[in-house]
């Protein structure tokens, strides 16, 4: 019961800092930190708790924001609706993909699932007629049941239950059965196929879902913003969340809410500032990496400790 407790406070906490954070920063940097983080989250499930690096997790964060932007602009579906559209697309899209995938290890698999990716992004361009090609999907709508959600603010709150459930369920599923036998699978697979465990099923099963998580990000992120573009599908974009995912630390989940409130925030602020913003936020994150090698999470969260141990000593 001990460790219960300080884990109820952390999800407590969590969806606290999510009711304030738009009176702190403004709406569309609050609801942009909280999806990219999502996004982040879904990534750090491969790489922190499986040991898959995936460099293609561009082709369901976009894919997704393409399927939902299409269905809330010409169907006019409310975004809940067309989110969870967007995650069906993004979860079936993985399937083929992650079969073919998790035969590879390492850095086989991560260029797998980025030549997957790519291929997605060459195709979304090319049927212009459907996706906007260069344009990409103009005008999506922020339709609730009829009602539209034209204001940032109303917005976030709105997303808020969905991006809260999205946490919650990748939080479940890291501590459940389940997560324990993927960490298994990363710290040791032939012991785990030893001990009984199919380790291809529970990798393919463990792809399937952190898409399905990047497509509900994406979803929202493509409605919240009023488009999808082929930035969305970009292999940047995929480096981007790999990055937030580093810089908070792997294997934490709640590490990408922090390297994604960072890196945002730093592009935000930089972009006012100077031209070179990708520069000077580059230069940044590379110190941060050399000087938090656990990333910031695990290395702030020993702070604490270390406190008492030096007290304790003194």
């Amino acid at each position: 019961m001990s460790g219960r407790y300080p884990r109820i406070a952390m999800v407590v906490g969590s969806a606290v800092v999510a009711l304030v954070l738009p009176r702190v920063i403004y709406s569309v940097l609050a609801l942009d930190i909280l999806l990219w983080a999502l996004f982040a989250m879904s990534v750090d499930l491969l790489v922190g708790y499986v040991g898959l690096l995936s460099f293609g997790h561009a082709a369901f964060w976009g894919g997704a924001a393409y399927v939902a932007a299409l269905l809330a602009r010409d169907l006019r579906l409310a975004f809940p609706l067309a989110a969870l559209a967007g995650v069906l697309a993004a979860m079936a899209l993985a399937v083929p993909v992650g079969y073919l995938s998790i035969r590879r290890r390492g850095i086989y698999f991560a260029m797998v699932t980025l030549a997957f990716a790519q291929m997605l992004f060459y195709l979304v361009n090319e049927l212009r007629g459907v996706t906007g090609g260069e344009n990409g999907v103009q005008g999506v709508p922020r339709l609730l049941w009829g009602v539209s959600v034209t204001r940032p603010g109303d917005f976030y709150y709105a997303a808020l239950p969905l991006v809260l459930l999205g946490y919650l369920a990748v939080y479940r599923v890291t501590r459940s059965p389940f997560g324990h036998v993927l960490a298994a699978i990363r710290d040791n697979e032939a012991r785990a196929q030893a001990l009984g465990y199919p380790t291809p099923r529970y990798k393919l099963v463990a792809f399937v879902l952190s898409a399905g998580i990047a497509g509900l990000a994406g979803s929202l992120y493509a409605i919240g913003h009023g488009f999808a573009s082929l930035d969305l599908l970009h292999w940047t974009t995929s480096g981007t969340v790999v990055l937030m995912v580093v810089l908070g630390g792997t294997g934490t989940l709640w590490g990408s809410l922090v390297g994604a409130a960072i890196v945002l925030f730093l592009r935000d602020q930089l972009s006012s500032v100077t031209e070179a913003s990708d520069a000077v936020t580059g230069a940044i994150l590379i110190a941060i990496v050399l000087g938090f090698r656990r990333g910031l999470w695990r290395s702030l969260a020993a702070l604490p400790a270390r406190a008492v141990r030096r007290l304790a000593r003194t």
